[in-house]
Protein backbone atom coordinates (compact mmCIF):
# COMPACT_ATOMS: atom_id res chain seq x y z
CA UNK A 1 0.00 0.00 0.00
CA UNK A 2 1.21 3.48 -1.20
CA UNK A 3 1.95 6.07 1.99
CA UNK A 4 -0.59 8.44 2.85
CA UNK A 5 -0.88 11.85 1.90
CA UNK A 6 0.60 14.05 4.07
CA UNK A 7 -2.27 16.30 5.46
CA UNK A 8 -5.17 15.04 7.84
CA UNK A 9 -8.00 16.33 9.66
CA UNK A 10 -8.46 16.42 13.22
CA UNK A 11 -11.43 17.78 14.80
CA UNK A 12 -12.22 20.92 12.52
CA UNK A 13 -8.08 21.61 11.59
CA UNK A 14 -5.74 20.44 9.01
CA UNK A 15 -2.33 19.68 9.72
CA UNK A 16 0.30 17.51 8.82
CA UNK A 17 -0.64 13.82 9.29
CA UNK A 18 2.66 13.47 11.12
CA UNK A 19 1.51 16.03 13.88
CA UNK A 20 -1.84 14.68 14.76
CA UNK A 21 -2.22 13.63 18.21
CA UNK A 22 -5.10 11.69 19.79
CA UNK A 23 -5.69 11.18 24.12
CA UNK A 24 -4.56 7.55 24.53
CA UNK A 25 -8.06 7.90 26.68
CA UNK A 26 -9.91 8.22 23.54
CA UNK A 27 -12.23 5.47 23.72
CA UNK A 28 -11.53 4.39 20.51
CA UNK A 29 -8.29 3.02 21.79
CA UNK A 30 -9.66 1.93 24.80
CA UNK A 31 -12.46 0.09 23.49
CA UNK A 32 -13.16 0.39 19.78
CA UNK A 33 -15.64 2.21 20.44
CA UNK A 34 -15.82 4.44 17.03
CA UNK A 35 -17.44 4.34 13.49
CA UNK A 36 -15.71 4.78 10.01
CA UNK A 37 -15.71 5.25 6.70
CA UNK A 38 -13.84 4.75 3.60
CA UNK A 39 -14.21 7.02 0.48
CA UNK A 40 -13.21 6.67 -2.68
CA UNK A 41 -12.34 9.75 -5.02
CA UNK A 42 -12.20 9.59 -8.83
CA UNK A 43 -10.49 12.83 -10.00
CA UNK A 44 -11.11 14.41 -7.19
CA UNK A 45 -14.36 13.76 -6.95
CA UNK A 46 -16.17 11.43 -4.10
CA UNK A 47 -18.51 9.10 -6.20
CA UNK A 48 -20.26 7.68 -3.65
CA UNK A 49 -20.26 10.33 -1.41
CA UNK A 50 -24.35 10.66 -0.45
CA UNK A 51 -23.57 6.12 0.37
CA UNK A 52 -21.08 6.75 2.00
CA UNK A 53 -22.53 9.56 4.66
CA UNK A 54 -26.09 7.58 4.56
CA UNK A 55 -23.90 4.49 5.89
CA UNK A 56 -22.13 6.84 8.70
CA UNK A 57 -25.47 8.06 10.31
CA UNK A 58 -26.60 4.52 10.39
CA UNK A 59 -24.02 3.13 11.93
CA UNK A 60 -23.27 6.37 13.94
CA UNK A 61 -27.23 5.91 15.27
CA UNK A 62 -27.07 2.04 15.93
CA UNK A 63 -24.57 2.73 18.72
CA UNK A 64 -25.91 5.67 19.86
CA UNK A 65 -23.09 8.08 19.06
CA UNK A 66 -23.86 11.77 17.85
CA UNK A 67 -23.02 12.52 14.42
CA UNK A 68 -20.92 15.42 14.70
CA UNK A 69 -21.78 16.94 11.03
CA UNK A 70 -24.62 17.60 8.66
CA UNK A 71 -24.36 15.56 5.62
CA UNK A 72 -23.48 19.62 4.18
CA UNK A 73 -20.67 19.47 7.00
CA UNK A 74 -19.20 16.63 6.24
CA UNK A 75 -18.55 17.38 2.56
CA UNK A 76 -17.21 20.65 3.21
CA UNK A 77 -14.88 18.61 5.23
CA UNK A 78 -14.05 16.14 2.92
CA UNK A 79 -13.86 18.70 -0.02
CA UNK A 80 -10.93 20.48 1.67
CA UNK A 81 -8.70 17.50 2.84
CA UNK A 82 -9.08 16.10 -1.24
CA UNK A 83 -8.08 19.87 -2.31
CA UNK A 84 -5.30 19.66 0.71
CA UNK A 85 -3.87 16.89 -0.81
CA UNK A 86 -3.80 17.08 -4.56
CA UNK A 87 -6.89 15.85 -5.68
CA UNK A 88 -7.05 13.26 -8.35
CA UNK A 89 -7.34 9.12 -7.34
CA UNK A 90 -7.39 8.45 -3.52
CA UNK A 91 -9.26 7.44 -0.70
CA UNK A 92 -10.54 9.27 2.53
CA UNK A 93 -10.29 7.30 5.69
CA UNK A 94 -13.23 8.73 8.08
CA UNK A 95 -13.09 8.10 12.20
CA UNK A 96 -15.53 9.19 14.44
CA UNK A 97 -14.59 8.11 18.28
CA UNK A 98 -16.91 8.88 20.53
CA UNK A 99 -14.23 10.66 22.57
CA UNK A 100 -12.01 10.81 25.54
CA UNK A 101 -12.69 11.35 29.11
CA UNK A 102 -10.78 11.27 31.98
CA UNK A 103 -10.60 7.93 32.83
CA UNK A 104 -11.86 4.41 31.66
CA UNK A 105 -15.39 3.62 31.81
CA UNK A 106 -17.61 1.08 29.96
CA UNK A 107 -20.88 3.07 30.17
CA UNK A 108 -20.09 6.38 28.35
CA UNK A 109 -20.97 9.42 30.04
CA UNK A 110 -23.17 11.22 27.55
CA UNK A 111 -21.59 15.08 26.95
CA UNK A 112 -18.14 13.19 25.51
CA UNK A 113 -17.20 15.58 23.08
CA UNK A 114 -16.71 12.89 19.74
CA UNK A 115 -13.39 12.76 18.11
CA UNK A 116 -13.79 13.24 14.32
CA UNK A 117 -10.53 12.39 12.03
CA UNK A 118 -9.57 11.76 8.45
CA UNK A 119 -6.84 11.26 6.32
CA UNK A 120 -5.94 10.38 2.39
CA UNK A 121 -3.88 7.97 0.34
CA UNK A 122 -3.65 7.29 -2.76
CA UNK A 123 -6.67 4.98 -4.46
CA UNK A 124 -4.67 1.39 -5.43
CA UNK A 125 -3.64 0.87 -9.07
CA UNK A 126 -5.12 -2.67 -10.11
CA UNK A 127 -2.96 -4.03 -12.21
CA UNK A 128 -3.10 -5.33 -16.26
CA UNK A 129 -2.09 -8.68 -14.98
CA UNK A 130 -4.52 -8.93 -12.13
CA UNK A 131 -7.40 -7.57 -14.37
CA UNK A 132 -6.16 -10.50 -16.80
CA UNK A 133 -6.23 -13.06 -14.42
CA UNK A 134 -8.21 -12.24 -11.47
CA UNK A 135 -7.39 -13.09 -8.15
CA UNK A 136 -6.95 -15.71 -5.58
CA UNK A 137 -8.98 -16.43 -2.66
CA UNK A 138 -9.32 -18.52 0.19
CA UNK A 139 -12.65 -19.37 2.72
CA UNK A 140 -13.06 -19.50 6.07
CA UNK A 141 -15.68 -19.91 8.79
CA UNK A 142 -16.84 -16.35 9.67
CA UNK A 143 -15.52 -15.76 13.45
CA UNK A 144 -16.64 -11.87 13.81
CA UNK A 145 -19.42 -10.71 16.23
CA UNK A 146 -23.45 -10.68 15.04
CA UNK A 147 -23.57 -6.94 14.35
CA UNK A 148 -21.27 -6.69 11.11
CA UNK A 149 -23.96 -3.85 9.50
CA UNK A 150 -22.01 -1.61 12.22
CA UNK A 151 -19.09 -0.27 10.44
CA UNK A 152 -17.06 -0.12 13.60
CA UNK A 153 -13.02 0.08 14.19
CA UNK A 154 -13.67 -3.01 15.81
CA UNK A 155 -11.84 -4.73 13.24
CA UNK A 156 -9.88 -7.82 15.06
CA UNK A 157 -11.25 -10.61 13.40
CA UNK A 158 -11.41 -9.08 10.34
CA UNK A 159 -7.71 -8.76 10.59
CA UNK A 160 -7.00 -12.41 11.72
CA UNK A 161 -8.55 -13.52 8.92
CA UNK A 162 -7.16 -11.06 6.16
CA UNK A 163 -3.75 -12.62 7.65
CA UNK A 164 -5.19 -16.09 7.15
CA UNK A 165 -5.59 -15.82 3.20
CA UNK A 166 -1.75 -13.52 3.39
CA UNK A 167 -0.79 -16.50 4.93
CA UNK A 168 -1.92 -18.40 2.00
CA UNK A 169 -0.94 -16.46 -0.63
CA UNK A 170 -4.18 -15.45 -1.48
CA UNK A 171 -5.88 -11.72 -1.98
CA UNK A 172 -9.01 -12.44 -0.12
CA UNK A 173 -11.01 -14.41 2.82
CA UNK A 174 -13.91 -15.20 2.12
CA UNK A 175 -16.45 -15.65 4.38
CA UNK A 176 -19.28 -18.86 5.39
CA UNK A 177 -21.03 -19.14 8.26
CA UNK A 178 -23.31 -22.26 8.89
CA UNK A 179 -22.72 -23.55 5.09
CA UNK A 180 -23.66 -19.72 3.75
CA UNK A 181 -21.93 -17.33 1.89
CA UNK A 182 -21.97 -13.45 4.37
CA UNK A 183 -18.96 -11.64 2.68
CA UNK A 184 -15.36 -11.36 2.76
CA UNK A 185 -13.14 -10.34 5.44
CA UNK A 186 -12.82 -6.50 3.64
CA UNK A 187 -15.27 -6.41 0.87
CA UNK A 188 -18.66 -7.81 -0.37
CA UNK A 189 -18.96 -10.98 -2.73
CA UNK A 190 -20.89 -11.63 -5.42
CA UNK A 191 -21.54 -14.54 -7.59
CA UNK A 192 -23.10 -15.25 -10.64
CA UNK A 193 -25.13 -18.40 -12.18
CA UNK A 194 -26.83 -18.69 -14.95
CA UNK A 195 -25.67 -14.52 -16.38
CA UNK A 196 -27.47 -13.58 -12.84
CA UNK A 197 -25.62 -11.71 -10.07
CA UNK A 198 -26.39 -12.89 -6.83
CA UNK A 199 -25.47 -11.10 -3.55
CA UNK A 200 -26.72 -12.35 0.05
CA UNK A 201 -29.48 -10.43 1.39
CA UNK A 202 -28.44 -7.23 4.00
CA UNK A 203 -28.40 -8.44 7.37
CA UNK A 204 -26.96 -7.67 10.75
CA UNK A 205 -24.60 -10.28 9.61
CA UNK A 206 -22.92 -8.24 6.73
CA UNK A 207 -22.19 -4.51 6.32
CA UNK A 208 -24.33 -2.91 3.54
CA UNK A 209 -20.92 -1.80 0.81
CA UNK A 210 -21.34 1.02 -1.04
CA UNK A 211 -19.48 -0.43 -4.17
CA UNK A 212 -22.03 -3.50 -3.80
CA UNK A 213 -25.22 -0.81 -3.95
CA UNK A 214 -23.45 0.22 -6.88
CA UNK A 215 -23.25 -2.98 -8.39
CA UNK A 216 -26.42 -3.76 -8.29
CA UNK A 217 -27.84 0.01 -9.21
CA UNK A 218 -25.65 -0.91 -12.52
CA UNK A 219 -26.92 -3.78 -13.42
CA UNK A 220 -30.54 -2.78 -13.16
CA UNK A 221 -29.66 0.09 -15.24
CA UNK A 222 -28.13 -2.03 -17.87
CA UNK A 223 -30.49 -4.95 -18.01
CA UNK A 224 -27.92 -7.49 -15.97
CA UNK A 225 -30.00 -9.59 -14.39
CA UNK A 226 -29.52 -9.10 -10.23
CA UNK A 227 -30.64 -10.45 -7.01
CA UNK A 228 -30.04 -10.17 -3.78
CA UNK A 229 -30.75 -13.45 -2.54
CA UNK A 230 -29.02 -16.57 -0.04
CA UNK A 231 -26.20 -18.07 -1.59
CA UNK A 232 -25.43 -21.64 -0.11
CA UNK A 233 -21.62 -22.50 -0.22
CA UNK A 234 -22.25 -24.95 -3.07
CA UNK A 235 -23.20 -22.37 -5.19
CA UNK A 236 -20.49 -20.23 -4.22
CA UNK A 237 -18.18 -23.44 -5.07
CA UNK A 238 -19.87 -23.82 -8.50
CA UNK A 239 -20.67 -20.55 -9.41
CA UNK A 240 -19.81 -19.83 -13.20
CA UNK A 241 -18.41 -16.19 -11.84
CA UNK A 242 -17.54 -15.27 -8.59
CA UNK A 243 -16.32 -11.04 -7.61
CA UNK A 244 -15.69 -8.82 -4.45
CA UNK A 245 -16.29 -5.28 -4.07
CA UNK A 246 -14.60 -2.78 -2.48
CA UNK A 247 -14.75 0.90 -2.30
CA UNK A 248 -10.70 0.90 -2.61
CA UNK A 249 -10.66 -2.13 -4.84
CA UNK A 250 -13.67 -1.39 -7.13
CA UNK A 251 -15.24 -5.41 -8.81
CA UNK A 252 -12.42 -7.70 -9.01
CA UNK A 253 -12.84 -11.59 -10.54
CA UNK A 254 -11.99 -14.37 -8.41
CA UNK A 255 -10.65 -17.21 -10.53
CA UNK A 256 -9.40 -19.83 -8.01
CA UNK A 257 -11.05 -20.52 -4.51
CA UNK A 258 -9.31 -23.02 -2.27
CA UNK A 259 -6.91 -23.59 -4.66
CA UNK A 260 -9.18 -24.54 -6.97
CA UNK A 261 -10.27 -23.10 -10.11
CA UNK A 262 -13.40 -20.64 -10.23
CA UNK A 263 -15.04 -22.01 -13.67
CA UNK A 264 -13.00 -22.19 -16.15
CA UNK A 265 -10.48 -20.54 -14.40
CA UNK A 266 -10.19 -17.01 -15.75
CA UNK A 267 -12.64 -13.71 -15.23
CA UNK A 268 -15.83 -14.37 -16.77
CA UNK A 269 -18.10 -12.12 -19.29
CA UNK A 270 -20.35 -10.75 -16.54
CA UNK A 271 -17.55 -9.24 -14.31
CA UNK A 272 -16.00 -7.58 -17.40
CA UNK A 273 -19.11 -6.40 -18.53
CA UNK A 274 -19.58 -5.04 -15.07
CA UNK A 275 -15.90 -4.14 -14.93
CA UNK A 276 -16.20 -1.71 -18.02
CA UNK A 277 -19.36 -0.19 -16.77
CA UNK A 278 -17.59 0.86 -13.62
CA UNK A 279 -14.38 2.37 -15.15
CA UNK A 280 -16.77 4.28 -17.81
CA UNK A 281 -18.57 6.12 -15.14
CA UNK A 282 -15.65 7.50 -12.77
Amino acid sequence: MAEPLPICHLNGTLLPLRDARVSPLDRSFLYGDGIYEVIAVHRGRATRLAANLARLAQSLALVRMRNPHSDARWTELIRELIEANGGGDLYVYLQVSRGAEYGRNHAPLPDIAPTVFMFCAPLPETSAATLQQGIRCITANDIRWARCDIKSVSLLANVLLRQQAVDAGAAECILLRDGWLTEASGAAVHVVIGGEIRTPPRTPRLLPGTTRGFVEELAQANGIPCRSVPVSEVELRGADEVWISAATRGVLAVTQLDGLPVADGRPGPVWRRMHALIEASW
